[in-house]
């Protein structure tokens, strides 16, 4: 391993405990957790219009 990749595996390493441990990392889990909420609400609401515009689709005739 050389020196570049030594530093950048530290500093991951520091950044994970910050973000663990440090100021504000209750509301980054909080944030986390709404934003896959959202995305999941997303998601859901994408896969139905998308099932609803074919099934209008196909029954227009």
């Amino acid at each position: 391993m050389d020196i570049k990749e030594e530093f950048e595996t530290r500093v991951k390493r520091l950044e994970g405990f910050i973000e663990d441990k440090g100021l504000g990392s209750k509301q980054l889990k909080k944030a986390r957790k709404v934003q896959r909420s959202i995305n999941t609400v997303v998601f859901l609401g994408s896969v139905i219009t998308v099932a609803g515009i074919m099934i209008w689709a196909l029954n227009r005739d």
